[in-house]
């Protein structure tokens, strides 16, 4: 029986905040607030036009929900805390933000690689993209990049719950499975089971996609080299944004590597800054990179936005021509 069940976890990252942590909250909760509805917004957008229910729209809002669950995983707790003067998780609860967080980590890797792949097949092979990209196909792809990593990572956050701990203090703003290691006493056999499983999980759902997804590109800039200027300004055009969002997740996943092996020597705001890199940013940059640089959904939001308008204006403008009913007494 693990006698760590029960317990509370205390973040020590807030007390060196002071005063700061006020300014610290109205902005999270700003930024959060609108990254979330911006997300919920393309989200919506992909849902009620027919015209981007493509394989690579379905693939971005697969993105968007991974991105979703991350940042709620964080920011709502993160900022319980920052109001309240008891900067606690329970266990339980610190796993479940573990088991959350780490499936956002992996299910946007494999989506990416996804992604990827349909950028392979739409330039590379472009007469059978639809035989390959078929809608059997699409769900298979789905249900892959979602459930190996919801299956894999749930038995790491098992064998984690297993080790006693010999501390209650994170030095973090929230919970992390490294962390967790290592406030735990090893349980010997136990605790190398659970590096070697953890090893494991981030070649297969880190380091390997990240390798399949440049191998797309080494194979789509091979092909781009040797047709028209005009289609190669195309195949940039379609592959733009999903690269802008791979290499910023990148970027994120070092800085979280960084983060999790030297906490204990950064400062307060390097702390701080390091998590909103590594949950905040992305899910915030995935509707802003998409919106704007692809033509698609900017004419389909434009669209929807004009349609809430027009509706609005048509709701008042008949509340106004409404006669009125005085009452004779």
């Amino acid at each position: 029986m693990n006698k760590s069940t029960g317990l509370d976890l205390v973040f020590s990252s807030y007390e060196s905040l002071g005063p700061r942590k006020y300014v610290l909250t109205i902005f999270i909760f700003l930024v959060y607030s609108v990254a979330t509805l911006a997300n919920i917004f393309i989200m919506l957008v992909i849902y009620l036009e027919s015209s981007l229910h493509k394989p690579m729209y379905i693939f971005l809002f697969n993105l968007i929900c991974s991105g979703l669950l991350g940042s709620s995983a964080v920011w709502p707790k993160v900022l319980s805390n920052l109001l309240t003067d008891w900067h606690t998780s329970s266990y339980e609860g610190c796993l479940l933000q573990v088991y959350l967080l780490s499936i956002y980590a992996a299910c946007t890797y494999s989506t990416l690689t996804v992604m990827a792949y349909d950028r392979y097949v739409s330039i590379c092979k472009p007469l059978q993209y639809h035989i390959i990209m078929n809608p059997s196909k699409i769900r298979m792809w789905l249900m892959l990049s979602n459930l190996v990593p919801v299956f894999s990572i749930a038995g790491q956050i098992y064998l984690t719950s297993r080790i006693p701990l010999c501390s209650r203090t994170l030095n973090k703003l929230f919970c992390d499975n490294l962390s967790i290691i290592n406030i735990s006493c090893g349980a010997g056999s136990l605790g190398i089971l659970s590096n070697v499983y953890g090893l494991l999980i981030i070649v297969c759902l880190s380091v390997l996609p990240t390798f399949l997804i440049l191998l797309s590109y080494v194979k789509i800039i091979s092909v781009s080299l040797k047709v028209s200027k005009n289609s190669q300004s195309k195949a940039l055009g379609t592959c733009l944004p999903h690269l802008i969002i791979f290499i910023n997740y990148s970027i994120a996943t070092v800085f979280s590597v960084i983060y999790n092996r030297l906490t204990v020597l950064m400062s307060s705001e390097m702390n701080v800054f390091i998590s909103f890199q590594v949950t905040l940013l992305p899910p915030l940059l995935h509707p802003v990179i998409y919106g704007v640089r692809t033509k698609e959904i900017r004419k389909c939001t434009v669209k929807i936005t004009q349609r809430l308008c027009a509706s609005t204006n048509c709701y008042y403008t008949s509340k106004l021509k409404e006669p009125k009913i005085f009452a004779i007494s």
